[in-house]
């Protein structure tokens, strides 16, 4: 017996399960990127609209490359339960959204039928930074492609992951893609789809032994997809929809639409992205395993909060963000979030630059101080040694890893050849800062702390000063 349509019925009354028939109607979400995060976010959404009544949200929820998570999943016809836990109690749910599975590597014409199918309203995206790549591009253009010939109607596009502007982006992607024949195609996609930008907040560890373990007890049936959230969740989504009666809805389940995403997409990037990445790295290179266990020291607790405070905030327009700061270090601290900073640092090369640039520029446009991104950048090359202060190894999981630990491999030995060599990298940092002889100095002095004291040594004395 495991998690499944025939023992749903049979789970206790404390787990809140899907009120509403599944799979009775066709799918009108086509989701692209079937990990932890969407299906403790976005699914969410979508099954708060099902209970309601509204059956066009559920989702044909497409792995782009992982055969064995849409395995399980279809195992447990595409149940799986979430913990929600913070300060203020635990409950479970299982949500009741995704009703169909595919596989993009293995199953790829199924995922263009699905995007073609004439009750799909919406594609969505969690492909992360790294997966905006020319085949997605082909992939959306090729359903949307068999829609346009077939006399369909447009749909809503909306990618969901940390990178700004992404609808514009995607939107660009797609159009890429399209040949001197597509004339039609482009004129049709202009005028009938839309491309909304939209930042998402929630944070969902990887899936964990102990939660399985913790699923298991509560449901009194195993769940090999089981995940752990916290409390708090936010979709901000531009006001840009194929179906504009999609607004009031989505407000409805608590998303909020509006014309300004930027300055929500901004806040979010540099607070909570740039000190997560900041505590990921700091926790790998001194051998703590999750972001609660970094924030939970006095000075990194410190080191976050003038981060944000002094060197991000002044040029953010999210203007609440002193309440959101506070909530961010309160929700960094959540023992229940296990969340690994491995898993955090992973692609770090490809959040960075969205991450910290920004608000050092900031800074040095206004003359101000950017000591705090100096000494993140500076346990960034620290890290690239691959291995942390107690002498255990780790892996980058980077698709520049290679690269990296070439430029960081003799930093024991030549430190500020090492710095300048990862400083000058245009792909991490963008055109001035590389050239920037304030920050390189910063930098350098900073990790010259590391490689002598240790991480904790130089953020303390930092958070002091």
């Amino acid at each position: 017996m495991k998690l499944s349509a025939s023992t749903l019925m049979a789970l206790p009354a404390s787990v809140q399960t899907p009120a509403y028939k599944r799979k009775a109607h066709a799918p009108g979400v086509v989701h692209l990127g079937l990990g932890a995060f969407h299906r403790a976010h976005q699914a969410m959404v979508f099954d708060r609209l099902l209970t309601a009544g509204d059956t066009r949200w559920g989702i044909h929820g497409v792995g782009m490359t992982r055969p064995d998570l849409v395995d399980q999943l279809r195992a447990q016809d595409g149940l799986y339960a979430v913990r929600v836990a913070d300060g203020q109690g635990v409950t479970w749910q299982v949500p009741g959204a995704l009703w169909r599975m595919s596989v993009a590597t293995t199953e790829r014409d199924a995922v263009v039928q699905a995007i073609a199918a004439p009750t799909t309203r919406w594609v969505t995206l969690t492909v992360t930074e790294k997966g905006y790549t020319p085949a997605l591009g082909q992939l959306l253009l090729d359903g949307l492609r068999l829609r346009q010939q077939a006399g369909l109607p447009g749909i809503t596009i909306a990618s969901c992951d940390n990178l700004q502007g992404n609808g514009h982006k995607l939107q660009a992607l797609v159009k890429t893609a399209a040949t001197t024949h597509d004339g039609e195609l482009l004129r049709w996609l202009d005028a009938q789809c839309a491309f909304p930008c939209s930042m998402v907040d929630r944070i969902v560890p990887a899936a964990t032994a102990e939660v399985l373990a913790a699923a298991q007890e509560a449901l009194g049936v195993p769940d090999q997809c089981a995940l752990s959230t916290e409390g708090f969740w936010e979709w901000v989504i531009e006001n840009r929809f194929a179906d504009p009666a999609d607004a009031a809805l989505l407000q409805s389940a608590g998303v909020r639409v509006t014309n300004d995403v930027h300055s929500y997409e901004e806040a979010k990037l540099r607070m909570l992205n740039g000190s997560h990445t900041a505590m990921a790295l700091m926790g790998a290179v001194t051998g703590r395993p999750y972001i609660a266990s970094c924030i939970g020291v006095p000075h990194i607790r410190t080191f976050v909060h003038q981060l944000m405070s002094r060197e991000v905030a002044p040029h953010l327009s999210r203007t609440d963000w002193a309440e959101y700061r506070d909530a961010l270090i309160a929700r960094f601290g959540n023992p229940y979030l296990k969340h690994s900073v491995h898993q955090i640092a992973t692609d770090s090369s490809q959040k960075i630059p969205q991450r910290w640039p920004p608000s050092v520029l900031g800074q040095i446009a206004q003359g101000a101080s950017f000591e705090h991104h100096a000494l993140a950048a500076a346990v960034l090359v620290r890290y690239t040694l691959g291995v942390d202060e107690n002498g255990q190894a780790y892996a980058l999981n980077d698709p520049q890893a290679d690269s990296l630990m070439a430029l960081g491999a003799a930093q024991r030995t030549e430190p500020e050849a090492c710095v300048r060599a990862l400083l000058a990298r245009e792909d991490l940092w963008g055109t001035s800062l590389p050239r920037n002889t304030a920050w390189i100095a910063r930098v350098t002095h900073w990790h010259q702390q590391v490689i002598q004291h240790g991480v904790d040594a130089a953020v303390q004395q930092l958070s002091e000063a």
